[in-house]
């Protein structure tokens, strides 16, 4: 019997030995193994590992990306206002060992820092612009700026700031109202000045446009007029050649006699009252003659 309970204690005593040497890592952690308290080497690979039962422990920190919320705060621009940011930032450890020895591995000591880095950064980056200028650069532009002027300076904790952004940027209720008529004026007063150079410009074109037509018709109707006189010119040519012997000229004469006997019967009248030199009655005595009427 004392053999059996030696024999169960030496088997619970190496399990418990065996799983206090285990270290099981996630994939969202990193695994500081110490011995003595000091660092003696980081588990940044998810798996199964081994550290030396009651001489070595291990801290755990998070190797995901992490989110923290600044409070509220109030900021002076270049000119003097006052503005309210509410803004965020992303960040994790990107140096475990670093993180623990400076921040003691607490992710709240952590936080201090950023926010203090931050604000400081946020407050520098709104003091050199307007009013105006702030939120024009809502777009980005002053994450950037943000950024920028925070750098490096967080390399020192084993921290990396991934992104800056600002939730919302905004006046102090006794001074909005104020501030945006005024944004409103402004943009009123430009919209304006480009109306005005719009139209100035459009008529201009309106101007050209229609010198350009008055020069192009004026164009045209001296060519037109151009055509027509070479036109009458050539009729005339054409008919004194067709009629340029004395039989030519008195068959014209016959044909526009018989066009106009026949223009003066239209409308059903039948009679015609003619003088005795008029061509016409030529016409009818030059053929009474010829059948000895």
């Amino acid at each position: 019997m004392k053999k059996k309970i030696i024999v169960t204690a030496a088997v619970i005593a190496v399990l418990l030995l065996g799983l206090s040497s285990l270290v099981v890592t996630a994939e969202n952690e990193y695994r500081l193994v110490r011995q003595f308290g000091r660092i003696s080497r980081v588990i940044d690979e998810p798996g199964l590992s081994f550290k030396i039962p009651f001489i070595q422990s291990t801290d755990t920190y998070p190797k995901e990306t992490l989110l923290y919320d600044l409070v509220p705060s109030d900021v002076i621009t270049r000119d003097k206002k006052t503005m309210i940011t509410d803004s965020f930032v992303l960040w994790r450890i990107s140096d475990p060992v670093s993180f623990a020895q400076t921040l003691n591995g607490s992710v709240t000591n952590a936080e201090n820092r950023i926010n203090t880095a931050v604000y400081n950064a946020l407050k520098n980056a709104i003091s050199s612009l307007n009013q105006d200028q702030v939120i024009s650069s809502r777009d980005g532009e002053l994450s950037e700026m943000v950024m920028s002027r925070i750098e490096d300076n967080m390399d020192q904790y084993g921290i990396e700031l991934l992104m800056f952004e600002t939730k919302q940027l905004d006046l102090p209720d006794d001074n909005k109202d104020a501030v945006y008529e005024r944004m409103i004026s402004e943009r009123e007063n430009i919209a304006a000045t480009y109306t005005a150079e719009g139209d100035s410009e459009a008529q201009k074109i309106r101007n050209t446009t229609d010198k350009e037509a008055s020069i192009t018709i004026s164009e045209a109707e001296k060519q037109a007029e151009i055509l027509i006189a070479e036109g009458e010119a050539e009729y005339m040519r054409i008919l004194s050649e067709a009629y340029d012997t004395a039989e030519k000229t008195e068959f014209y004469s016959f044909v526009r006699s018989l066009d106009a006997l026949k223009a003066s019967m239209e409308n059903g009248d039948k009679t015609v009252i003619l003088s005795e030199d008029s061509p016409i009655a030529d016409i009818f005595n030059g053929y009474g003659v010829e059948n000895g009427e």
